[in-house]
């Protein structure tokens, strides 16, 4: 009675084998997943890193500030100050993921990605470590010190429209274009299409 009860032990264990090899090997849809799931998995994936940096330009920039006092009604300046303004910077280009956009054509195989074109992502000057010296300034001059971070902002928003007439913000589109076709032909994607609005 005890080796019957083990021979069929025995058996059913083999054909639990057995049958856990067939389902496997056979796939059936239930397991499966499409090529549309898996597209959509890497979109969640994507999005989640949101906005992209792609491309940081830093700089070291040194600018004149200067400030005058005038006698009302007459050309006679009174009092003269001048700044020499020393300060860091950087500027951050990139996309924003969450507007991404997929689509896989079954039939072909192929993987058409829309992306946002890129734009200014961060534009900062390091004010902590920014030094300002005296190079000229009087008893009577009346310099401000927020005229220290306007002529910073000014020089800011400056320094960005030159990088942008450079090609910043293509040279930015260039780099998601590459990291993006790397990143989804690892992911199993063989024809991939990038196209920017």
């Amino acid at each position: 009675m005890k080796k019957i009860v083990i021979n069929i032990f025995a058996l059913l264990v083999i054909l639990g084998v057995i049958g856990a090899g067939a389902v496997f090997y056979f796939k059936p849809s239930f397991i499966s997943t499409t090529q549309s799931s898996d597209t959509a998995l890497v979109k969640e994936r994507l999005v989640e890193l949101s906005e992209w940096t792609t491309l940081k330009y830093e700089y070291s920039k040194v600018i004149i500030s200067r400030s005058s006092k005038n006698v009302p009604l007459i050309d006679l300046k009174l009092a003269e100050a001048i700044k020499l303004i020393e300060y860091d910077g950087y500027l951050k280009a990139g996309t924003d993921l969450s507007k991404l956009q997929l689509s896989y054509n079954e039939t072909t195989k192929q993987l058409l990605v829309k992306v946002p074109n890129s734009k200014i992502l961060d534009n900062v000057a390091d004010t902590d470590t920014a030094k300002v010296t005296d190079v000229k300034g009087d008893l009577f001059s009346d310099y401000q010190s927020q005229q220290i971070f306007d002529d910073i902002n000014k020089e800011k928003n400056k320094i960005e429209k030159k990088k942008i007439e450079q090609g910043f913000l293509e040279e930015a589109d260039e780099r998601i274009q590459k990291l993006l076709t790397s990143f989804l032909k690892t992911n199993g994607y063989s024809k991939v299409t990038i196209e920017f609005y």
